[in-house]
């Protein structure tokens, strides 16, 4: 395997958790997923816990990533429309592809965090440079609590998600007007 087998192990448990959800995430089927021999899983991640666990871990990992990429690369916004159709396309990537595998994990460990805190500590929103790109854009408008704003705009383009992707669809700009406008006010 060219990567690290622990990340290769927990890719293939964000696939099985996306797919199968919480009661289809096995040791066997994260073998399976992988193409790894029977029993590979289970000789890094000896508990379903650890297996849950490392899944956690690399889910955020990616998001984050994905995040600070997507921060570096964006100037703060020059007005409203284009902080929305920054936010348009991030959702899109979230609803799509990869993003939607990953977002599905990322919801269903949300749930379980409820029984489990140790998971709810590594899922905790971190700082990266998308968030902060954000924060700069709402205190440059004059925002005067623009890190409160920005977490409940984030939130709410997170609920937005989880929207869609349980009930179909898509995101359009106008929904993201929207929220950009309340957290302006």
């Amino acid at each position: 395997m060219p990567r690290d087998r622990r990340a290769v192990l927990a890719d293939a448990a964000i696939d099985v958790l996306a797919r199968s959800g919480m009661r289809g995430l096995t040791h066997r089927a994260v073998d399976r997923e992988a193409e790894v021999p029977p029993g590979t899983t289970s000789a890094y991640f000896r508990t379903r816990q650890a297996l849950l666990t490392a899944l956690v871990r690399r889910l955020v990992e990616r998001d984050q990533a994905e995040l600070e990429e997507t921060g570096r690369r964006t100037p703060v916004p020059r007005d409203a429309e284009e902080l929305v159709a920054g936010i348009t396309a991030l959702m899109e990537r979230r609803l799509t592809g990869d993003g939607r595998r990953r977002s599905l994990a990322r919801y269903a460990c949300a749930i379980e965090s409820v029984h489990h805190p140790e998971l709810r500590e590594i899922l905790t929103p971190r700082e990266n440079a998308g968030r902060d790109v954000v924060r700069a854009f709402l205190a440059a408008q004059g925002v005067g609590d623009a890190e409160d704003r920005t977490v409940t705009l984030l939130t709410c383009v997170d609920g937005l998600v989880f929207d869609r992707l349980v009930n179909g669809g898509s995101v359009s700009p106008g929904d993201v007007r929207g929220l950009v406008a309340a957290a302006l006010r």
